[in-house]
């Protein structure tokens, strides 16, 4: 049974000017212990989804159809009082600013033990010893001592592992990781990566990673979907989404990949950019800038199909 099942999810913006759809459609499941990697450019819909399954949709966006379901539940519908319940107990958060999801006026120690406290049935010094454990865990050195410290007195990568050791506090079945290494260097970034994948094989979670980082998806996910102007363009198995995509814009994606291997001396890209909310063409939305686009791609718009190893909204799917 899958822990977290997504199905036709659609978010929609009401303006002075109609109503924007900025999620039209969203369909995928993760299993327990697995790892989703959602990947795309910069205004995909990528951290709408994760805030959309969080329940933290900034109005006046709204879920206009479509369900979330958690261990076959749903949780779309819930009110605000409900899905408080759900958060920090079912379903755990990492954000990209650790300062943004840590208050300055505490100590490390009395936020983790304050959210162990509101979600499990423990005493004080119960919650105390667990939160050491977790920041032992997330790989925090003299942990006892750093309790006692405020977010100020630790490095990024530092405050990262705190908000890692936060959001498994009251032990979620599922994690929701947005662009959780952005803003790390490259070696914390490997020890972060390290560290989410040993929380899934230990501790039986679903992680959800949003990431634009190709590198960080191949490293870490056991499936990725690849996200278009609101919707999944592919889904699939990693490693037969990076080495034998079906969809052109993941094939652009993976040729503007640095190779270490070659040497060429201009990277590839995709030409044009993403369309805009209240400009997206009929039929594929990727149409404009799709190197292999056919007539039928500027009227109809494809569904996902079954390609080789993985699904594609892509017509050329069905002519291979």
């Amino acid at each position: 049974m899958s822990l977290l099942q997504v199905d036709h999810l659609v978010v929609e913006f009401p303006s002075r000017h109609g109503t924007l759809r900025a999620l039209d459609g969203i369909s995928f499941d993760i299993a327990p212990g697995e790892i989703l990697g959602v990947v795309g450019e910069s205004g995909a819909g990528k951290s709408l989804t994760g805030a959309s399954i969080i329940g933290l949709l900034e109005p006046p966006g709204r879920i206009a159809s479509g369900s979330i379901s958690l261990l076959g539940e749903r949780i779309d519908q819930y009110n605000n009082d409900q899905m408080r319940h759900i958060r920090g107990r079912k379903i755990g958060a990492i954000f990209q600013d650790p300062l943004t999801s840590l208050n300055p006026l505490y100590t490390v120690g009395q936020q983790i033990t304050e959210t162990i406290q509101a979600h499990l049935p423990v005493s004080h010094d119960e919650a105390r010893q667990r939160a050491i454990r977790l920041l032992q865990d997330t790989g925090i050195p003299a942990a006892a001592e750093r309790m006692d410290h405020y977010p100020h007195q630790f490095s990024g990568g530092m405050r990262q592992r705190v908000v890692i050791a936060l959001a498994l506090a009251a032990e979620p079945q599922l994690i929701v990781a947005d662009e959780p290494t952005t803003a790390l260097d490259v070696s914390i970034q490997a020890q972060i990566i390290s560290l989410l994948k040993t929380i899934c094989k230990d501790r039986g979670a679903a992680v959800m990673l949003i990431t634009h980082d190709m590198g960080v998806i191949a490293e870490t996910c056991d499936r990725v979907a690849v996200m278009y102007a609101g919707r999944i363009v592919e889904i699939g198995p990693v490693h037969d989404v990076i080495n034998r995509p079906s969809h052109p814009y993941t094939s652009g994606l993976m040729a503007s990949i640095p190779d270490m291997t070659s040497d060429r001396e201009r990277l590839n890209q995709i030409d044009g950019a993403m369309p805009r909310l209240n400009a997206i063409p009929a039929g594929c939305a990727f149409n404009p800038r799709c190197p292999r686009v056919m007539d039928r791609c500027l009227k109809e718009r494809p569904e996902l199909r079954a390609g080789t190893a993985t699904q594609a909204a892509c017509w050329l799917v069905e002519a291979a």
